[in-house]
């Protein structure tokens, strides 16, 4: 069992172009998906980054595009990402850290497979939880 933290950021519009460069610096292998690799992806967003992540030896930096109808504000576009195989551990995480915060995306099962949910807690730090569906190998 397993957990990570990492830096999760978000832009407006450019996340591809911002993660291409982040790979040609760091190195490492970068994955993306579109909402268009998913159904029902939000009028105009098909081709937008709805997840990306660049992994090497050194580090782990994911991002995505902001919410459809929403406003990326730079300073808040940085959440910390907590991900992994402890169900137990990470759920517990997810409940401490929204005590007196916000829990903007209940933590549940999503379309990708794992359980994912956001928040914000108590002293304004934005958070991502993913429990990863997959066994460990």
């Amino acid at each position: 069992m397993s957990v990570k933290l990492n830096p999760y950021l978000t832009f407006n519009g450019n996340t591809k172009e911002v993660m291409e460069f982040y790979h040609t610096v760091f190195g490492g292998k970068l994955d993306l998906s579109t909402f268009g690799d998913f159904p029902n992806p939000p009028e105009g967003y098909a081709d937008k980054i709805m997840h990306a992540a660049l992994t090497s030896d050194d580090l782990t930096i994911m991002a995505s595009e902001g919410m459809p109808g929403g406003t990326v504000n730079f300073g808040d576009n940085v959440s910390l990402s907590l991900s992994g195989d402890d169900h137990e551990k990470l759920t517990g995480y997810f409940k401490a850290l929204s005590e007196d915060g916000h829990v903007t995306m209940p933590l549940e099962k999503q379309m990708w497979g794992d359980v994912f949910g956001m928040l914000k807690d108590k002293y304004g730090i934005n958070w991502l939880v993913n429990i990863d569906s997959k066994p460990a190998k």
